[in-house]
């Protein structure tokens, strides 16, 4: 006769122990948007509340969660929820349109488990794969198939191609988006995107090693943290298919040189940090301030030789107290709205701004915009805005909360110039802005030229 013990332990098949081990690192995403008229430029009003769903994957036990840029992207609000059912708001950190990934963060009570991510390198065709997710909007729903194809290339719509993808059988539907495609090993080896309108079983996912690679770069401590390690290195598959982080260089007078980082050096851990390539390298650094010693390790010689390593802060930003020296200038600003009013002299930082973007901007009080809105810490009120500017283009009015640009948040002028200053700002065009207005969070495109406007503010006061 077979006992209790025996019968459950033997329906503990492959599939089982795999979906054990990676179901508590998957979680549900809820979102929420507003639907706008088609009036074009800025002022879209919200008319009605659309939900959506998609999933995600913990990659990072501090909150740090990868999914699909499109489950994400022009959301009003976006809620978390884990296997254990408890529910956290996200914020979105960075996103990467082209290749459609998303990195976004909640707050955990306690540490997340974090995803088993192996290789798809070593996929075979015909190998049985796990696809879990929100599907429809029941959470957490398990579908298995196999490998039908790889090195699909899949065009969605004019704006929206993918190259390189995974194809499988294992059930796919809307929900599923940005959730794992997993082996029987219970390693995600694929983040599902996409389906086949029209047909039966046939879904799409990014290969983990392409997605591993988009990642460093959204979780690049220079855009999330403003500091900077220095470190030029590549990840290498060894002849077993493990990944390993080789450093190539390191700049001259970086944290890195300093450290003693080496050329051919493997880095294996910082801190109590596994680490096997370069998203690990990144989401490791993510919240230690410049000037803070880190322990790494690196594998030399045949031996783990431990460094110290201090990051700095960005090199391309200005000191403080240069960017907020103010300009040398004889005469005040007169109000655009108001010629009759005057403003005191701009600082070097404000007149930027008032060039670029066409806005004077002023402290908002966190606590009203968090009451609105608790996906921004802060913001800052525009006091005064530039006739024919890109922000008087776009409907911005004198009263709003500039609350972020492009994937930043801009609680002071700090984080706005950070953005202008950005070595990358001709590629964000246009830049997409974010404001709080009458309750409401609304957003818009800011065309943004890169080079600097020949009109001072003065000319602008005097037309």
């Amino acid at each position: 006769m077979v006992t209790t013990a025996e019968a459950t332990e033997s329906r503990r098949t492959l599939l089982v122990k795999a979906v054990e081990r990676v179901s508590d690192s998957v979680v549900n995403i809820h979102s929420e948007k507003s639907s706008r008229d088609q009036t074009p430029g800025y002022g879209q009003v919200a008319a009605r509340k659309v939900n959506g769903m998609g999933t995600g994957i913990i990659i990072d036990e501090r909150g740090y969660i990868v999914t699909n840029q499109h489950v994400v992207m022009d959301t009003d609000s976006l809620r978390v929820t884990l296997k254990n059912r408890s529910t956290y708001r996200a914020e979105l950190i960075s996103f990467d349109p082209k290749h459609d990934l998303a990195i976004i963060k909640i707050t955990p009570s306690t540490p997340l488990t974090v995803a088993p991510l192996g290789t798809s390198t070593d996929i075979m065709l015909g190998e049985t794969v796990i696809a879990i997710g929100n599907a429809f909007g029941y959470e957490h729903t398990i579908t298995e198939g196999i490998v039908s194809a790889q090195g699909r290339d899949v065009e969605v719509n004019e704006k929206q191609g993918y190259k390189n993808l995974i194809q499988t059988d294992a059930s796919i539907n809307p929900g599923n988006s940005g959730g794992p495609l997993v082996n029987m090993d219970g390693e995600v080896v694929g983040i599902n995107v996409a389906i086949r309108a029209g047909a039966q079983r046939i879904g799409f996912a990014i290969p983990i090693d392409d997605a591993r690679i988009r990642i460093a770069k959204l979780l690049d401590i220079e855009k999330l943290n403003y500091t900077w390690h220095g470190l030029v290195s590549r990840d290498l598959k060894t002849a077993s298919d493990k990944m390993q982080l080789v450093v190539q260089s390191a700049k001259p007078d970086s944290p890195a040189m300093l450290a003693g980082l080496q050329m051919g050096d493997v880095i294996t851990r910082v801190g109590s940090q596994t680490v096997v390539d370069q998203a690990d390298w990144e989401r490791s650094l993510l919240g230690f301030n410049a000037g803070e010693k880190i322990e790494i390790y690196v594998q030399r010689d045949g031996k783990q030789t431990p460094l110290s390593l201090s990051l700095a802060a960005m090199p391309n930003a200005p000191p403080v107290a240069q960017r907020q020296r103010p300009v040398a200038r004889t005469a005040t600003v007169a109000r655009a709205n108001n010629p009759d009013a005057v403003l005191p002299p701009m600082t070097a930082d404000e007149e930027r701004i008032w060039q670029t973007l066409g806005m004077r901007l002023g402290p908002a009080p966190a606590s009203k915009i968090q009451k609105i809105n608790n996906r921004f810490n802060g913001g800052m009120t525009v006091t005064e805005v530039r006739p024919d500017s890109p922000a008087a283009k776009e409907r911005i009015y004198k009263g709003d909360i500039l609350c972020g640009l492009h994937i930043w948040q801009t609680e002071n002028l700090d984080n706005v110039m950070y953005v202008l200053n950005h070595t990358e700002l001709s590629t964000f065009g246009p830049l997409k802005f974010f404001v709080i207005r009458d309750a409401k969070t609304l957003y818009g495109h800011l065309t943004v030229s890169t080079k600097q406007p020949q009109q001072t503010a003065e000319q602008a006061a005097a037309k």
